[in-house]
């Protein structure tokens, strides 16, 4: 998502949204988020997109390109992202973790959620 990170992304590429799930445990800071992303990308149908440390996203969502950047603030992913050219605009997103899937859910948790796998 990315996504509203993601999950914008996976909604305007027309990908299904998950439901939430008891077991993801959730990301509390930067420190934990970055080491989950270190050398990994998010993956999902259509979907390929890498969260790097000097704050930039950059992937693919179905053919067109997907960039942005963003930063951790207060316990929540936060990231202003473009698709194809397209503004998707600024979200700050609850991540949570399970094994290599990744939660993220808009509105800083009480949006819609994308889950992703972590390659």
């Amino acid at each position: 998502m990315f996504f509203n990170l993601l999950t914008a992304g996976a909604i305007a590429l027309g990908v299904t949204v998950s439901a939430a799930h008891a077991d993801f445990l959730k990301i509390e800071n930067e420190a934990e988020f970055m080491q989950l992303m270190s050398g990994k990308k998010l993956t999902r149908p259509l979907v390929e997109l890498e969260v790097k440390q000097d704050g930039r996203i950059h992937g693919k969502g179905v053919r067109w390109e997907v960039t942005g950047s963003w930063s951790w603030q207060n316990g929540y992913f936060c990231r202003d992202l473009f698709w194809g050219g397209d503004e998707l605009g600024y979200n700050c997103q609850e991540v949570r973790v399970e094994e290599n899937r990744v939660r993220f859910t808009s509105d800083k948790g009480n949006g819609q959620s994308a889950v992703f796998r972590l390659k």
